[in-house]
């Protein structure tokens, strides 16, 4: 029902740690992929896995798409549901974005 095409090449990552972080592996699936990359990460964007993951696209070998889904603006309390979608970081979000790459 979310609209993903289970014949869709897709794969989770959890790198777990930006350093180090396998580059081999990033290109590995990301090639696989058919270049395109989705990071989620829920803090600000810069100094994040996405600048990295970007780091290492930008040296890829084939065309890459990656688009980073992460905290923008001032963070705030709230029920965590409610933020993480306020914020473009839900699962509902990671979704649309999946959805609008592959468009």
């Amino acid at each position: 029902s979310s609209g993903i095409n289970a014949e869709w090449p897709l794969r989770p990552g959890d790198p777990f740690t930006i350093k180090p972080l396998d580059k081999e592996a990033v290109l590995k699936h990301a090639k696989e992929c058919g270049g395109r990359v989705i990071t989620v990460e829920d803090h600000y964007a810069e100094g994040g896995i996405g600048e990295a993951v970007a780091g290492v696209l930008s040296n890829a070998d084939f065309i890459t798409k990656h688009k980073i889904l992460a905290v923008r603006e001032i963070p705030r309390s709230g029920p965590s549901a409610v933020l993480l979608d306020m914020f473009g970081i839900s699962a509902n979000k990671v979704v649309d974005a999946v959805l609008d790459m592959v468009e």
